[in-house]
């Protein structure tokens, strides 16, 4: 106990940083499934990601993520398997914001792909890190 009252300023600067190095799981911030543009860059170099877009044609023509493929989510559960035939593959999918490639992502993962992610933020993220996008 004497060691508590001696060092109490030491024990709550511990334990603030702690709840601040918790706080974007406890805000929300950290979903299952959401990848940074720079981590998704590192799965396609790395490991062979396949991107889909699940954005609609017309926002798929306005720009995607280079070398993406295009599959509206409504059709994400009868054209993914025919498009990534291995499903232990990373894939990630990106949408304009990104709400769509959350969706899309939890439906891959129960359709078994494993590694099925979601680029936070959507094309917008990726647009403002500053990577390539191109136009159909």
């Amino acid at each position: 106990m004497k060691f508590l009252m001696d060092n109490w300023m030491l024990i709550s600067v511990a334990l603030s940083s702690g709840l601040l190095l918790l706080w974007p799981v406890i805000a929300g911030g950290a979903r299952p499934g959401s990848l940074s543009p720079a981590g998704a860059v590192q799965l396609i170099n790395r490991e062979k990601a396949v991107v889909i877009d699940v954005g609609e044609p017309h926002e798929f023509a306005l720009g995607h993520v280079v070398g993406s493929k295009n599959v509206p989510l409504g059709q994400i559960e009868s054209k993914l398997p025919g498009l990534v035939k291995n499903k232990s593959l990373p894939v990630i999918m990106v949408c304009p914001v990104g709400a769509r490639a959350a969706k899309a992502a939890e439906a891959a993962k129960k359709m078994g792909f494993e590694q099925a992610q979601a680029i936070a933020g959507g094309l917008k993220a990726w647009k403002e890190t500053g990577l390539p996008v191109e136009k159909a």
